[in-house]
């Protein structure tokens, strides 16, 4: 897919300013998809979707906090891997605790990949952050995601009383993934 990586912002907001959450990938048309998926989610909070071009994102100070980094990697573009791996020099390392994951795309079509999932699996544990796997092609697959990245949201924006962002971090990290013997 020759297009340019995407940002998906959402925004989360409880009688305060919105907070957004991003999600980097080349595949614009499934993340649209995505992204209504996600506003037709009915919850307490309010819900917004903006698009931008890549990380870093233009200096606004009018900028609400970013409480939620969902780097997108389509398992068929090694672009799109490319993308995310520079995105991740400009997060601020205070992210990787808990609100940044990895969203991992065309993985049901393993015979056309151009990147392998151990890559990708890599760099999630480099990072030490959930790595979730889903096919946007499927309406059914694009709404449980969407569901689940508001939960995800809600939680790293604090609207979940008693979970935070590091709790979840350690709810998704998954079991042939334990944490590193360095922390």
């Amino acid at each position: 897919v020759g297009v340019p990586v995407r940002t998906w912002l959402s925004r989360v907001s409880r009688r305060r300013p919105a907070d957004p959450s991003e999600l980097v990938s080349t595949e614009d048309a499934l993340l649209q998809q995505l992204a209504e998926s996600v506003l037709k989610i009915d919850c307490a909070t309010e819900l917004r979707v903006h698009l931008a071009n890549s990380l870093p994102l233009p200096s606004n100070a009018n900028r609400p906090r970013i409480d939620l980094i969902v780097f997108v990697i389509n398992l068929h573009s090694k672009y799109s891997l490319q993308k995310v791996e520079e995105s991740l020099n400009h997060v601020d390392s205070s992210f990787f605790l808990g609100k940044v994951c990895f969203l991992v795309t065309g993985a049901g079509r393993e015979s056309h990949c151009s990147v392998h999932q151990n890559t990708v699996m890599k760099l999630a544990h480099t990072y030490r952050s959930p790595l979730l796997f889903c096919d946007l092609q499927v309406e059914s697959f694009r709404a449980a995601m969407a569901q689940r990245l508001v939960r995800v949201l809600q939680v790293c924006a604090g609207h979940v009383p008693g979970i935070s962002a590091l709790n979840l971090l350690s709810l998704l990290r998954s079991p042939e993934n334990p944490p590193s013997k360095e922390l």
